[in-house]
């Protein structure tokens, strides 16, 4: 059988990176998406290729340009002659205090965080119709109970878990639509918008009492695409139990 092939935003580093290596030890082909991060992205490459051979292309595109989505889509299904599932991994995050919130902001938060995830389901829902395949977002845990000082960012996520669920109904029966809604799992680059305190506060809340791990989400994610047949319009919460308290 033609390996599947999937596309995924954002897939260079972090949760993205270990999305893309979890699906391909599942034995997908991957089209991993840059923007920023080439260089990266191209070293997961080479590491994927080097266990499977041709498994693993990298694509460069602006989540923000929407006229560029539907060409990222098809070059991801050319390049291995299909495409089995989408996975909108890529996401701004920054905080967006009120009093100080300009388009910029909004237009940044609520591109890649939802109107890019839309672009790219309706451009890529031939292909995954046609291989009756599967798109899984990555929403947050915030999505449903808003993060301080985050207001744009919550309603982005709020919008994708919205269009999680309409799709899920608009594609079907042919395509699955879930999501992934992660809590603690990486501190955002930086350490700006969590300070120690804060991250102390965040894990005593988590009943697990710990991060989770970028593995953690990727393996949500790979069982949405494969194993789960009879899911869909779901968001599972990957987050050590945090959500119970928030």
């Amino acid at each position: 059988m033609q390996a599947r092939a999937i596309l995924v935003t954002g897939g260079a580093r972090r949760i993205g990176a270990a999305i893309a290596q979890c699906a391909h030890a599942a034995g997908a082909n991957v089209a991993v998406h840059c923007h920023r991060s080439r260089a990266e992205a191209e070293r997961l490459a080479e590491m994927l290729n080097a266990v499977r051979p041709g498994s693993c292309v990298v694509l460069h595109a602006d989540l923000l340009d929407s006229q560029a989505l539907p060409g990222l889509v098809d070059a991801a299904g050319d390049a291995f002659g299909r495409l089995d599932g989408l996975v909108n991994n890529a996401s701004s995050f920054h905080a967006t205090p009120m009093g100080a919130i300009g388009h910029e902001a909004w237009e940044d938060l609520m591109g890649t965080n939802a109107r890019a995830p839309l672009l790219l389901a309706q451009a890529a829902a031939p292909r995954l119709k046609a291989a009756r395949g599967a798109i899984v977002n990555v929403v947050d845990i915030h999505a449903q109970l808003p993060l301080s000082g985050f207001p744009v960012y919550t309603a982005a996520k709020a919008a994708l878990a919205a269009l999680t669920r309409a799709l899920a109904i608009e594609l079907a029966p042919e395509v699955r639509v879930n999501g992934v809604a992660p809590g603690a799992i990486l501190w955002p680059e930086g350490g700006d918008a969590f300070p120690e305190a804060e991250r102390s506060r965040i894990l005593a809340q988590t009943p697990l009492a710990r991060l989770g791990s970028p593995e953690d989400i990727a393996g949500a994610v790979k069982w949405l695409l494969f194993d789960a047949p009879f899911v869909t319009g779901q968001i599972l919460a990957v987050d050590g139990g945090r959500s119970l308290r928030l």
